[in-house]
């Protein structure tokens, strides 16, 4: 067998370049020891980057493995942020070291909203597939899902004192959920469009919501128990007035069932400037503030007032009422009656001002501080996240801005980027700046401001970068100064191919005015400063009969290549500009071009989705490949070999062997259209820039690539994903109502059910090996030696085999347990059922035992129950189980009474209470306090 040919894989090294992704919220977070509003978390990619926005730097990355992140939301305590995930999944990690322990998969799109209960302890999470899901945070499993709402999720909230859920959705609708049953008892239609967002207001009783018009509609949300507001008077009925009670009676026959325990009455709206669609709203942690934008770049602020702001207020209109009522009636001469003050909406929730951002706004969060300073930050669209601060003490807050994160990245798509000679510089240039990154530490070197970059390289030397424009112009900066040396005015169209000679003393440029240009450096004495600078001059035109996409020379400086927009490429001659080759085949223009060092072959890349190899000898394509889903964006011979990279905008990057026309891997990351890649000089770097606002590095690897199992791989991951997309198991006997099981059918379900079915059946032969020795001492009479135990039970420490399953079940996720037992086939549950008999006696894992056990009788119960062989099982475990539960409940009973005792302890020592209780009493008091207050005014 001949030598194969030994490729090295290129890996994922670093993503930069990216602020903050649109697609995902901007919220406050705290670290330990981290002063409050000081760190903001956002998505990058399938990263989520925590800023410290006073220094203006990256204090955390928090790694995501393939899809983009859709939403963030931090936990009560800060410990924690939970992060939604394009594919469905949410992961939570802890802030303090930056890893995820804890992982939900029950989506099956994007996940649009996520939000914590006041405890912290259960999650909900809404989706683009329409459900609602709550999930045990502590239990780290799913509770249920909801199904009812048709569009996507917009928002869900938990009640804080209540057993409730309210969400909204693109389908139009508010759904109140209870919680308890796991059903919805009301459904708001109040609006003609989407809902695009949704906050509580004061104390929970008033529900805000964003549409797609300039309206705010405000809702007041009582309950049965709250009819009356607290300490108001009730009025004194004569004891023998039946009357009354009959009014009553039938009054309660009108109302539907939901209205005697909530209502939800329309108290108004508020208008907002903006005339587009709410894109977020928010407020700060105790709805005191409302945040809210459009499309725009404009955020507006709302101020909550509380009942005895709102009463005050009131109270100063009807006085300056009553001063114009008593002018009037002097100068009428007669009776006017009482005058009536109106309580309006836009009394209770003023417009407190109006933040001006320097571009359109995607996402918004407030924090309200101490010393009444409220603390916006600002996802903006064009990759730039700002901060601003309000003192709310002053009459008319102003909005300061306090930062502006915008150094670590373009504001628009960067399309060009080079490798300096050292392989140490990379150039990225966007439609307003070119950058200078470092490329071991990712750092910003040089921000310098262009126009709209199309091509770029580095002048041989590494000090100044010449830059090719959208308008035609070749600008010329120096790194040293980061001043722009001169502009000079190319080509009448766009710039599109900018080439370096190989003889590194001149430069070729192509654009859209059909004509391709040579230029010459030159060192000119400079007027100002009398220093020599750097420029160019042109030296010959190559007239064209049309646009002119790309440029290259080959490298023995012999041949020019030039594709055109009529599909073909045409190689000159370098030094007559004579025709030498036509090299046609192409569907649509070819935009990318490149030549092998040898000068041998030339590789074309077009917006037909192939790419062409040719021989340079003569021109005959040697093989055309379907490279990419979309147009073929870039293309470059790694240096020094028949190797190249192709950039699509599907995507993808891959890499290609020229001389046996093999696909050799898809470097996968980016997730929008890739415009353009540079490799560096020594082959071991690869930049990429796309859409999605990031650059990426990838390095080369010392690890070999073998192309058969590079395929078996990707099969492998084909089929995997069509495993995961498969029916989802069904419950027997079980309809699809509104609540369902939160869990769903994954690649790590079906492996855990597996390595279940695995440990039972290593469990059944164990047995049968016992038995078979058992049966052999018997017919021999005397002790044979023991049967060889299975070699994975060696490996686990000569565990029994019933303790071996025991391991395997307790190492399955809780989020995946549920799912995986369900896909377990019925005829391994017998067996699992004596298993857990006998672990219940034995006290092992009891609460885990109990949750499998529980929920395969449910799912099972039909069969279960009509087989005669396992009546004596159940009847065990329903003894066995009750009797354990219950010592497992008193030994928690004894352990909470004396931690109390305990705290008691320490109180009467310290003679002080715990933080908690005095907060809580404190709330008491001033709870009192008011209902005093309001039953004198009522008296009044």
């Amino acid at each position: 067998m001949g030598l194969t040919k030994q490729y090295l894989r290129y890996a994922a090294s670093a993503v930069f370049g990216v602020i903050g992704s649109q697609k995902a919220n901007i919220a406050f977070v705290s670290l330990r020891g981290g002063e409050k509003g000081r760190f903001v978390a956002v998505a990058a990619c399938e990263h989520v980057f925590i800023w410290d926005v006073r220094k203006a730097e990256k204090v955390l990355i928090l790694q995501g493995n393939k899809h983009e992140v859709t939403f963030l939301c931090p936990s009560p305590d800060g410990v924690h942020i939970a992060v939604g995930y394009e594919d469905g999944a949410v992961r939570i990690f802890s802030l303090l070291n930056g890893e995820s322990n804890v992982s939900f998969n029950g989506h099956k799109s994007a996940v649009t909203v996520i939000h914590y209960d006041t405890l912290g302890a259960r999650l909900v999470t809404g989706s683009r597939d329409t459900d609602v899901i709550v999930w045990d945070i502590i239990n780290e499993c799913g509770l249920y899902r909801l199904n009812g709402h048709k569009d996507a999720i917009t928002q869900a909230l938990f009640l804080k004192d209540k057993n409730l859920l309210v969400t909204s959705s693109k389908d139009s609708f508010v759904k109140w959920w209870d919680l308890d049953t796991q059903h919805c008892f009301k459904t708001m239609v109040g609006h003609r469009s989407e809902v695009w967002g949704m906050v509580l207001l004061n104390q929970e009783a008033r529900l805000l919501t964003g549409s797609a018009d300039s309206e705010l509609r405000a809702w007041d949300i009582s309950y049965m128990q709250e009819e009356k507001v607290e300490g108001e008077p009730k009025e004194k009925k004569g004891k023998t007035l039946l009357d009354d009670d009959d009014e009553d009676s039938e009054e309660g026959l009108d109302e539907s069932p939901e209205d005697r325990m909530f209502r939800c009455k329309k108290a108004g709206s508020l208008l907002r400037e903006a005339r587009d669609r709410v894109v977020s709203m928010t407020t700060d942690a105790k709805a005191r503030v409302l945040a809210c934008h459009g499309n725009d770049s404009i955020l507006e602020l709302f101020t909550v007032l509380s009942e005895d702001e709102v009463e005050k207020i009131m109270a100063k209109k009807m006085k300056k009422a009553r001063k114009k009522a008593a002018k009037t009636q002097e100068g009428a001469g007669n009776d006017t009656p009482e005058p009536v003050v109106e309580r309006m909406l836009k009394d209770e929730i003023p417009k407190l001002t109006k933040i001006k951002a320097s571009s359109k706004i995607r996402w918004v969060d407030c924090l309200w501080c101490a010393g009444g300073e409220l603390k916006v930050a600002l996802l903006l669209q064009n990759n730039t996240v700002e901060t601003y601060s309000l003192k709310m003490a002053d009459k008319t807050p102003v909005a300061n801005k306090t930062a502006r994160l915008t150094l670590g990245g373009h504001r628009t798509d960067a399309r060009t980027l080079a490798f300096s000679s050292d392989n140490m510089a990379v150039l990225s240039a966007s439609g307003d700046t070119v950058k200078v990154w470092n490329r071991s530490t990712l750092q910003v070197i040089r921000t310098m401001v262009c126009e709209y970059g199309l091509c770029s390289l580095f002048v041989p030397g590494d000090r100044q970068i010449i830059v090719g424009t959208k308008s035609g112009k070749l600008q010329i900066f120096d790194l040293a100064s980061g001043s722009l040396l001169e502009s000079v005015e190319a080509h009448d169209g766009a710039l599109w191919s900018l080439c370096l000679a190989p003889d590194q003393r001149g430069i070729v440029t192509g654009g859209a005015d059909k004509a391709v240009k040579f230029w010459e450096f030159e060192l000119v004495k400079d007027q100002e400063s009398s220093l020599k600078r750097l420029t160019v001059k042109h030296t010959r035109t190559l007239q064209l009969e049309e646009d002119v996409l790309c440029v290259k020379f080959s490298p023995n400086h012999r041949l020019l290549a030039v594709s055109l927009l009529d599909c073909t490429v045409k190689v000159f001659y370098t030094d007559t500009l004579k025709f030498f080759l036509s090299l046609y085949g192409h569907k649509l223009p070819v935009l990318c071009l490149d030549i092998s060092h040898d000068s041998t072959l030339i590789a074309t890349g077009s917006a037909d989705r192939n790419v062409k190899i040719w021989g340079l000898d003569f021109g005959d394509c040697h093989r055309s490949m379907f490279a990419h889903d979309d147009s073929v964006m870039f293309l470059q011979f790694v240096p020094k070999t028949h190797l190249f990279f192709t950039a699509g905008k599907d995507k993808k990057i891959k890499q290609w062997d020229a001389d046996k026309f093999e696909h050799i891997q898809t470097l996968e990351g980016h997730h929008r259209e890739v415009w353009c890649l540079a490799i560096s000089p020594n082959g071991d770097h690869l930049v990429s820039s796309s859409h999605d606002k990031s650059l990426r590095l990838w390095e080369r690897t010392r690890e070999p690539i073998i192309l058969e199992e590079e395929r078996e791989m990707e099969r492998e991951a084909e089929f995997e994903e069509s495993l995961a997309k498969g029916d989802e198991p069904v419950v027997p006997g079980e309809t699809k109502g509104e609540a369902a099981p939160a869990g769903k059918k994954t690649v790590e379900t079906v492996k855990a059910a597996e390595r279940i079915m695995e440990a039972l059946e290593l469990y059944r032969d164990e047995n049968r090996k016992m038995e078979e020795h058992k049966y052999a001492c018997e017919n021999a009479k005397q002790q044979l030696p023991p049967p060889k135990p299975n070699p994975i039970l060696v490996a686990f420490g000569n565990i029994s085999p019933s303790r071996y399953v025991l391991d395997v079940i307790k190492k399955v996720r809780s989020s995946e347990l549920e799912v995986s037992l369900l896909v377990l086939p019925f005829p391994y549950v017998p067996e699992l059922l004596t298993l857990f008999n006998s672990y219940i006696q034995q006290g092992l894992e009891v609460e885990l035992v109990c949750r499998c056990l529980f929920f395969l009788l449910r799912i099972h119960f039909g069969q279960i129950s009509s087989n005669q062989m396992l009546l004596s099982v159940i009847d065990q475990l329903r003894t066995s189980t009750i009797s354990k539960v219950r010592e497992i409940r008193d030994v928690l009973g004894f352990n909470s009474a004396g931690l109390q005792f305990l705290q008691r302890e320490i109180e009467n020592k310290e003679d002080v209470m715990f933080f908690a209780d005095a907060t809580g009493r404190l709330d008491e008091k001033r709870k009192k306090r008011r209902k005093r207050e309001r039953t004198i005014l009522a008296v009044v």
